[in-house]
């Protein structure tokens, strides 16, 4: 158990390649003894962008702040507050801040299976 605000939780640059301006915090993961979803809040500054990337589980997201599009199998979907983003596994997908302000959001993820 744990209850906390995310402005205390360590950012973290987005290092994988292809990403721009990314940023992420682990709100909730299995360092918190979270079972089963990992919780992560993501902020991409003006022009910034996730990798263009696939990968084999789903990622939920709820838009938190901002404005952007979502690139999914060479289509672009826009999307800005309150709107909710679903990516089944093995798409190919991109987060991109098409605002001029911060894009933030939160992304929930299941862990690895052992």
């Amino acid at each position: 158990m744990r209850v906390s605000s995310s402005l205390d939780i360590k950012v973290e640059q987005v290092k994988m390649e292809g990403a721009k301006g990314a940023t992420v915090r682990w709100l909730i993961s299995q360092v918190d003894g979270a079972p089963n979803f990992a919780m992560r809040m993501f902020e991409l500054e003006p022009e910034g962008y996730s990798p263009l990337h696939t990968h084999p589980y789903e990622h939920e997201a709820y838009i938190l702040e901002g404005e952007g599009v979502l690139v999914y199998e060479g289509k672009e979907y826009k999307f800005k507050k309150d709107y909710c983003v679903f990516v089944p596994p093995d798409k190919l997908h991109q987060f991109k801040n098409t605002g001029t302000t911060s894009l933030k959001f939160l992304c929930l993820i299941p862990h690895p299976k052992p």
